[in-house]
């Protein structure tokens, strides 16, 4: 069978070959992953892509042994993975420190963060992974930033209400960010990237709503970005916002929450299976272990089906909050 590789693989590929550092090699080799057409023609290649994937990232992690230094990717953990991208002091590690309990580096002058911190926010039974990124910036930036931006499931632009040019830091931080090809955009757009290109899932965060003339600042901002991006307006230091801001981030990241019942045995609603948005039955019973997508005859559904316990095939499109009876 033909692999079929579409041109966004290719063209990753070929970023690959022309990368000079392992984090750019990683960056691409994530994409290429992302993009790559899964069936049987390409499964060899796929299996090839985490081989190749995994020999470097354990390079990358020998390497900062032996020099002591610290390894600027960052390994996925729980249900997303978030990163925060926005000009200098605009308050990205004092966000992911409030909302995770992360030990990140806090201080009032520009560029306090000179790596990348990740920490865990908890949202109702689930984990979402913050990771608080250097700022991007023009008059200097650590040139990985990006390489961490592109990977990432959804990106918090943070945005400084305090500031007196706010609109023109975000304009600038946008214009750094489409250097490395990276394009911001709202959660629902759906749209394809152009080929070298990522369109990332962004929510707009007004941060530092407790300071005077805030209200202000949110309103021009509003009239500026509203038809572009999600806009969450928060408080690093007060909190204000943090509960509507957790609720953007899941909802931002297009995924759902649902929860298996094995037959004549009651769900564990503690443990939900974490699917992206659209997922079938048999995906969901992928998620689950490999074997049982192959070896699902049918499910019952409580919750969106039409009355609990509903018989369905493996084609039907899950939704949040289902209870999902798998039979094999």
């Amino acid at each position: 069978m033909p692999a079929n590789l579409t041109p966004q693989y290719l063209e990753a590929d070929r970023r690959f070959k022309e990368a000079r550092t392992t984090e750019e090699k990683l960056a691409a080799l994530e994409e290429m992953m992302a993009v790559i057409p899964k069936h049987k023609g390409t499964e060899h290649l796929r299996g090839d892509l985490r081989r190749r994937y995994a020999k470097l990232k354990a390079e990358a992690e020998q390497a900062r042994h032996h020099r002591g230094g610290f390894s600027v990717s960052v390994d996925r953990a729980g249900a997303g993975q978030v990163v925060l991208a926005g000009p200098p002091n605009a308050g990205k590690s004092a966000l992911v420190a409030h909302l995770t309990k992360a030990q990140t580096e806090v201080g009032e002058y520009p560029f306090t963060t000179r790596r990348s911190v990740a920490g865990m926010m908890p949202f109702i039974n689930i984990q979402i992974q913050l990771v608080d990124l250097p700022a991007v910036s023009d008059t200097f930036m650590e040139p990985w930033v990006p390489s961490l931006v592109r990977p990432a499931d959804l990106v918090l632009l943070l945005a400084d209400l305090g500031s007196s040019s706010v609109l023109e830091d975000l304009e600038r931080v946008l214009r750094i960010l489409e250097e490395s090809k990276l394009t911001l955009v709202s959660p629902t757009d759906a749209g394809p990237p152009a080929v070298g290109w990522a369109r990332k899932w962004t929510i707009l965060v007004a941060n530092k709503t407790d300071l005077p003339g805030a209200d202000e600042a949110l309103k021009v901002l509003r009239s500026v970005y509203e038809s572009r991006l999600p806009i969450s307006a928060v408080s690093a230091q007060t909190g204000q916002g943090f509960e509507p801001l957790r609720r953007a981030i899941y909802d931002g990241l297009r995924i759902i929450r649902v929860y298996s019942k094995p037959p004549g045995k009651d769900p564990s609603m503690r443990s939900p299976v974490v699917l992206p948005l659209g997922s079938t039955v048999v995906e969901m019973a992928g998620a689950i272990h490999k074997d049982f997508a192959q070896q699902l005859k049918y499910a019952r559904v409580w919750g969106s089906s039409k009355f609990d316990g509903q018989r369905v095939q493996r084609d039907y499109v899950v939704r949040e909050g289902d209870v999902i009876e798998l039979h094999i």
